[in-house]
């Protein structure tokens, strides 16, 4: 994190990168003269709004492009990128698609790291499955959150993503099959509507 992992990464034009940036981490101004913390740059942005800092800015020892949003929960997102700074936040956006299914794949959900797998045919059929069985929880959570909709935390979020809420119903429903026929049914119906 911060200047030791910038320094580490080949931070050039073949390598684009969207890095976040802490709230705590310090921003230069456009001379290089002065420099603020990030929550501090960025402290009347409103909800929904988007600010591009005009110019390369210095940033753990780094001239970078500097964007920030705040989120609909008032969480300030800034981030540091090294070209195309109108697109940053569209691409990190996308990130969390990803975050969340390696998530799945890992420790909240599936444990891939527990196979120690090392051959690379194997893993590639593992990780095949995988994603089939993470589309199947996914949509069965879905499904399921539409029926009987997860409950919301004291800070406005979910109790439990989409994923773990369709992955418990169908290991509930695969522990007790023989009661659970019909769930598993509509559960498995899921799958061909895609």
């Amino acid at each position: 994190m911060g200047q030791a992992w910038c320094s580490f990464l080949p931070l050039s034009k073949a390598m684009p990168f969207r890095l976040r940036l802490r709230h705590s981490d310090r921003i230069s101004s456009r001379s290089g003269k002065r420099r603020q913390r990030g929550e501090r740059v960025f402290a009347n942005l409103a909800v929904g709004e988007q600010r591009v800092l005009s110019d390369k800015r210095w940033v753990w020892g780094r001239r970078v492009y500097v964007v920030a949003t705040r989120l609909e929960d008032g969480e300030l997102l800034i981030l540091a990128t090294g070209h195309r700074p109108q697109s940053a936040l569209a691409d990190y956006r996308l990130r969390w698609g990803i975050e969340t299914l390696f998530a799945a794949l890992k420790t909240r959900g599936f444990n891939l790291e527990s196979t120690h797998f090392r051959h690379a045919e194997r893993l590639s059929t593992l990780i095949a499955l995988l994603a089939l069985a993470f589309c199947w929880a996914m949509l069965t959570g879905l499904w399921q959150h539409q029926q009987h909709p997860i409950p919301l935390k004291t800070h406005e979020r979910r109790a439990k993503s989409l994923f773990r809420y369709g992955c418990d119903f169908l290991r509930r429903t695969f522990c007790d099959l023989a009661l659970r026929r019909a769930e598993f049914n509509q559960a498995l119906h899921l799958l061909s509507l895609y």
